[in-house]
């Protein structure tokens, strides 16, 4: 297995809404202010205000990350970028975060994204997130 680089991801994020005690467990809401992919292959923004992980942490202190993303490249292209994750948060945040993006698009200079399965492993920094994102080949 190889893993090729395929950019850096960064999220602004606002306060999350909380929802304690669900039947799922505690959940966390966190839409995103801003964002941004910058790589060699993609690069663009966060586009529109429909950005957010809907977190969810279980008994254990194990998160479940399902965050959707429409990101908008340099040349005007919109790819879809979904990914689900987990961290380790049964002693507080700040562990990483790893998460395994999916991309779809119907733009033929992009085309090759949705044959891509991307690993990615991120740190949280109070309110704005970093990943570093490969392609797992």
């Amino acid at each position: 297995m190889e893993l090729v680089p395929l950019g850096t991801m960064t999220a602004r994020l606002r306060k999350p809404y909380t929802l304690p005690k669900t039947p799922a467990g505690d959940r966390l809401i966190y839409e995103v202010e801003s964002g941004t992919f910058e790589g060699e292959r993609l690069r663009g923004r966060m586009h529109g205000t429909s950005t957010a992980d809907w977190l969810t942490i279980g008994p254990d202190g194990t998160a479940t990350l399902d965050v959707r993303s429409v990101l908008r490249t340099h040349d005007g292209a919109f790819v879809y970028l979904h990914y689900s994750g987990r961290v380790d948060v049964s002693n507080g945040f700040g562990a990483p975060l790893y998460a395994a993006p999916l991309f779809e698009t119907g733009d033929d200079r992009y085309r090759w994204l949705n044959r891509v399965q991307a690993v990615a492993k991120g740190v949280l920094d109070g309110l704005v997130l970093t990943y570093e994102v490969c392609e797992v080949r």
